[in-house]
This record gives C-alpha cells, sequence and structure tokens, in this order.
C-alpha cells in the first residue's frame, strides 16, 4: 500500500489530502487545500500563494488516476469545489443530511447537487465495502474536536490492503482525538498507519491548555494500544510553536505529513507574521543610474477551499 500525502499544512497551506494505491485500486482522500483569509491579521503571504498552486497542481493531477475519491466533510480544505473534479469517479461523502448544519449543510448541498450526474455518488457513513485489493469501512459521524462541538462531525476511513494485510486510518479532524468516543473507534480500528488533525494548539489561549493536553494524551493511548505509526498534521502544524508544544509525540516516533515524505516542515501559516515582514521591506529595482524604483506588491487575493489563485 503507497500512501501520499498530497497537501498539508506541514507543506504550507490548509489541507489534509491523501493518494492511497494498492493493487490496482485508487483513492483520493478529501481533495481540497486553502489558506486562511486571515491569520495574525493578514492576509496570505505570497509564500503560501504559491504552496497553494503547488498543491492544487498536485491533488488535480491523482485526482485523474483515481477510482474512488473519499469527503470526510465540508470544511473548505477537505474537499474541491469543481463538480468536473469528480466526474467519472466513484465518490463517498460524508451524508448531507445527518449530524451536519450551518454552512457544511449548505455546502454539502451544493456539492451533491453539482456533481450528482456526472459521477457515482454515495453517502459514506458507515459504508462498507470489499474489493479485490481493499477492503474498506467508514465510521459513523465523529466529533470534529471535543464532543457537542459547533464544528460538526467527519468520517474517519480505514483501508486494508487485502495482499499486504496492511490497516491505514485516515482521521480526519478529529484533533487530537480530543474526544474520548473518537479515541476508542481508534483504538479499535487497530491501524498499522494512522493519519490525523492534531490538536488546535494555535488556539490554546482560547480553549485552555488541558484541552490540547488531552488531545495529546489521547493520542499516546492510540499508539500505547495499537503500536501504529502516526502523520499528525492539520491543525497541529498552524501553530508556530508546534515543535515545542508536541515534543513528547514527535519524540515518540510522530511525524508530519512532511516528514512521511522525507521533505522538510515548510508550515507557512504560523509564520505567516514573519512572511510579511519580509515582504514589507521595500523591494527595489536599481536603475543603470543608480536609482532606487521601489517595486508594487500583488493585490490581495481571496483564499477558498479547492481553487487556486
Amino acid at each position: 500500500m503507497r500512501v501520499i500525502p498530497l497537501a498539508a499544512e506541514s507543506l504550507g497551506v490548509r489541507s489534509m489530502a491523501t493518494y492511497v494505491e494498492a493493487g490496482r485500486t485508487r483513492i483520493l482522500i478529501d481533495p481540497g487545500a486553502a489558506l486562511a483569509a486571515s491569520r495574525f491579521n493578514l492576509p496570505p503571504a505570497d509564500e503560501e500563494w504559491e504552496a497553494l498552486r503547488r498543491a492544487n497542481d498536485r491533488i488535480a493531477a491523482y485526482a485523474a488516476r483515481a477510482d474512488l475519491i473519499f469527503v470526510s466533510h465540508y470544511h473548505e480544505e477537505h474537499f474541491r469545489h469543481d463538480p468536473a473534479a469528480y466526474a467519472g469517479r466513484w465518490v463517498l461523502a460524508k451524508d448531507p443530511r445527518r449530524m451536519i448544519a450551518g454552512a457544511q449543510a449548505r455546502r454539502a448541498s451544493e456539492l451533491w447537487q453539482g456533481i450528482g450526474r456526472g459521477a457515482r455518488l454515495e453517502s459514506a457513513d458507515g459504508r462498507e465495502h470489499d474489493g479485490v485489493d481493499v477492503s474498506f469501512r467508514v465510521s459513523p459521524p465523529l466529533a470534529h474536536g471535543t464532543e457537542g462541538t459547533t464544528l460538526g462531525y467527519v468520517l474517519a476511513l480505514t483501508l486494508v490492503d487485502r495482499a499486504e494485510g496492511v490497516r491505514f486510518v485516515f482521521a480526519s479532524d478529529v484533533q487530537g482525538p480530543v474526544s474520548a468516543v473518537a479515541t476508542a473507534y481508534l483504538i479499535r480500528e487497530r491501524p498499522h498507519l494512522l493519519y490525523l488533525s492534531g490538536p488546535p494548539s494555535y488556539l490554546e489561549r482560547r480553549l485552555g491548555p488541558a484541552a490540547i493536553d488531552h488531545g495529546i494524551d489521547n493520542l499516546r493511548r492510540v499508539i500505547d494500544a495499537t503500536g501504529t505509526r502516526v502523520i499528525m498534521d492539520h491543525y497541529a502544524l498552524r501553530d508556530g510553536n508546534a515543535a515545542d508544544r508536541f515534543r513528547p509525540l514527535w519524540d515518540a516516533g510522530v511525524v508530519t505529513a512532511a516528514g512521511y515524505l522525507g521533505t522538510p516542515t515548510a508550515a507557512l501559516e504560523g509564520r505567516r507574521h514573519i512572511l510579511w515582514a519580509a515582504q514589507r521591506r521595500p523591494s527595489a529595482r536599481i536603475t543603470p543610474t543608480g536609482r532606487a524604483i521601489v517595486t508594487r506588491k500583488p493585490p490581495v487575493r481571496y483564499a477558498r477551499g479547492g481553487t487556486g489563485p
């Protein structure tokens, strides 16, 4: 089984887009990418826009290979808005009518209406399937963080390579996991490789240290109970201090998506204020007469999930 993270916070954008290949089966998971419209009261820096362009190019290239596309929930960075991206594919997506509300419900309805005729679109909640190369099981809706959160619910996907017996679990935005229910579910699935969103420590002043510590402790419980390798990214890598805040997990062998790929971490959002400080230094062109001409910055662009700038 090949597991390839395509885009993630450690790769410069908000995303958990992942491609999985087992035998002749090719699966694209959460094929979206986005940038925070505002962080540190600043719009995305140029480096972030370039990272988003590269991420969308990778996702589009792997979408062309995929047989199955899985969408865990309807936050902007987890799906693509363009119906053409799903055309001709088997699409399993979170049920747009069950345990969903607010903006996610609206986005889900729009997406289902847009892609319903061009793809084999089905509800993923609790779904099980035995294929020639891969069997899979989808969780019931799990809390997007703490139980009762207003952020809604997400689906976890377990993929089993029938030839190798390898179990890969993609747990999306369980944020740690913080929820005891999500923790118990992940332990029950007994993954060999687990990819999940870490605790949102960049919001620690709002949530309190105990909530972040709880997510760290729950992930240690999952590791201790299953022996799984872990890729932790997304919310955790929005913290510019993630290297120190999650030191116990990194020391236990947890890696980022970039680390799993063997590439340097490029978590840009948590450094946006630093990136803008560099951009705000006047960029000048020197004429043959020695005159300095300050160049102009490009206009601010709007960051939306699943679309490029």
